[in-house]
């Protein structure tokens, strides 16, 4: 099922998507876009995130299960684009302000090229 395009137009990732906010991206589709964090937590720290506007990974729906798909493969290529595919990665979806999410659009973050901690935080 298509998602429409929804937007927020106070979401800054609504304005990355938008070509408002510059950003090069690393991956890019008719549904995700990948891009560099701004405060990378490892060598390799990228966002991923869909083109539409969803809150985070507790708003997605039934429905938005072939564009959580998506995200997950747009990973899964950028982890091979940034020469972690090999070695490991990790994927992570932050859930409110708790667990540290900053921004209100659901967003994958990959991390990798270097040894990860565990348990995390």
């Amino acid at each position: 099922m298509a998602e429409s395009l929804t937007r927020d137009e106070t979401c800054v990732f609504c304005r990355i998507v938008a070509g408002e906010i510059p950003s090069a991206f690393i991956f890019e589709d008719e549904r995700v876009i990948a891009f560099r964090d701004i405060n990378p937590e490892a060598p390799a720290h990228a966002l991923i995130i869909p083109r539409t506007h969803i809150r985070d990974i507790a708003a997605a729906e039934a429905h938005d299960g072939d564009l959580l798909l998506a995200l997950v493969q747009a990973a899964n290529a950028v982890a091979r684009h940034e020469g972690v595919a090999e070695s490991g990665y990790r994927l992570v979806w932050n859930v409110g302000p708790d667990a540290g999410q900053a921004v209100f659009h659901l967003h994958l973050h990959l991390l990798g090229g270097r040894p990860l901690q565990w348990p995390p935080g």
